[in-house]
């Protein structure tokens, strides 16, 4: 479809725009960011509620509340699969809906869950909503390939994905508003984002359409998105030919770290209520510490690495070396289990948590850095599997050598989490020295 033209000035196509092109491609980010927030907000709150529900509600061992968040992780690689090749066929603007409507419907299913049946119960209704919710990160990093020029995606993908901590500090500031120490009303806290799910599907099914077929985008912008795009056919990639590249591989292993993302998201209310004694009331702001700390992470590290490549550096160069400077960053959180002092046990969480959030807003670009548009939706699916079940491996071994109350045992989990992120971007650069781009047939691009 032809864009209507415009009088804004632009430089024309691969180069950078010499005056405003229109910023409506920050409307499609603002989209995905609020989606991203209420995808949080679901998946934190059962984080912030687990030290009520074992200890005061239903009394779960640790191992039975492993099996709960497993349940959420296994339909989760399930749904990061299945959901990734299905928005690579019918579309961003519908895959999202089919995604954020079944995470909405079993969300609210938690409320109904009565104690007698608390854990089958709770492990079919996360059973439920990991697999709805493992069609938001396909669908965003697709819809950043589509809107934004690469010089942008790492930056415009650490703002949407600042909504996981967003999301993750409103749980533990809404949830001690409404649940009692004694857990009391804790079936209104899974309710809480239905309504504004149903608000974002209608506000997206109104605004959203491809950039070739949107009526508000000048043409000038819609040049500038296409700048350092290749031309693509609508010929679709079956995964036989998506997923023995080993530029998908490489994405994979980058992906691994997820299990420390979800250490953190689900056991780090437990760690802190094991080693510091805290109960809902008191884990509110150092939950929120940690999670500011992981939003400042998710837009600095975007912004780092975009900044680079504005100054002349490299795409590989730069994206490496803003994720060895995110490696870095979460080293220290190896001390959080030995401290004695709860704050510095909380800062260096937080810190780790931003340096995780700064690496997945990199490491997400590389799909968009690397593949062509009509694949990154399969390649995030597919290396979101992979940490899916990194994450599970890692949750049923928590489940069996974290005791209740036991603080020492988070020794080990920390020291892992600690140093993963430098073994795994090793692991990476093996597997790509060079990031070379492949064209729609997955062909190395050559320069020559």
């Amino acid at each position: 479809m032809e864009k209507p033209t415009t009088t804004e000035p632009y430089s024309g196509p691969g180069v950078a725009p010499v005056g405003k092109v229109g910023n409506y491609r920050w409307v499609i980010c603002a989209l995905l960011f609020f989606a991203t927030t209420i995808n949080y907000v679901d998946r934190s709150v059962l984080g912030v509620l687990a030290p009520t529900l074992r200890d005061k509600v239903f009394h779960w061992t640790n191992e039975q509340y492993s099996w709960i968040t497993v349940s959420f992780q296994a339909a989760y690689a399930l749904g990061l699969l299945t959901m990734g090749g299905i928005i690579d066929k019918i579309g961003v603007r519908l895959g999202y809906v089919v995604s954020i409507g079944i995470w909405s419907v079993f969300g609210l299913l938690h409320a109904v869950i009565r104690p007698g049946f608390s854990l089958i119960g709770f492990i079919v209704a996360r059973f439920g909503l990991g697999f709805g919710e493992a069609g938001n990160f396909p669908s965003c990093i697709k819809t950043v390939g589509e809107w934004f020029p690469k010089r942008e995606r790492a930056f415009a993908t650490g703002i949407f994905n600042a909504g996981t901590n967003v999301g993750a500090i409103l749980a533990p500031l809404i949830v001690p508003l409404i649940v009692s120490v004694d857990g009391k009303r804790w079936q209104i806290a899974f309710l809480i984002t239905g309504a504004f799910s149903a608000i974002w599907i209608f506000t997206w099914l109104r605004i959203y359409r491809p950039p070739q077929q949107h009526p508000r985008l000048s043409k000038a912008e819609f040049e500038y998105i296409q700048s350092d795009s290749m031309p693509e056919t609508t010929e679709k990639l079956p995964w036989s030919r998506v997923i023995p590249v080993k530029e998908t591989w490489a994405f994979a292993v980058g992906k691994i770290t997820d299990a420390v993302w979800w250490f953190y998201l689900f056991w780090g209310s437990l760690f802190l209520a094991d080693k510091f004694h805290l109960d809902i009331k008191s884990l509110g702001l150092p939950l929120v510490i940690i999670y500011v700390g992981a939003d400042i992470g998710s837009i600095a590290g975007g912004w780092l690495s975009g900044a680079l490549m504005k100054r002349g550096w490299p795409l590989n160069r730069a994206r490496k070396v803003t994720l060895l400077i995110c490696a870095l960053c979460i080293l220290p959180v190896v001390f959080a289990p030995s401290s004695e002092n709860q704050w510095i046990a909380v800062c260096l969480i937080g810190l780790a948590a931003g340096g995780h959030q700064a690496w997945s807003a990199n490491l997400f670009t590389f799909t968009s850095d690397l593949f062509p548009k009509k694949a990154t939706a399969s390649v995030v699916g597919f290396g979101g599997m992979v940490g899916s079940v990194a994450s599970l491996i890692a949750n049923l071994t928590l489940g069996k050598v974290l005791k209740a109350g036991e603080a020492s045992a988070y020794v080990i989990p920390f020291a892992v989490a600690g140093s993963l992120y430098l073994v795994v971007l090793l692991a990476v650069h093996l597997i790509t020295p060079h990031m070379t781009p492949l064209d729609e047939q997955l062909r190395p691009v050559r320069n020559d």
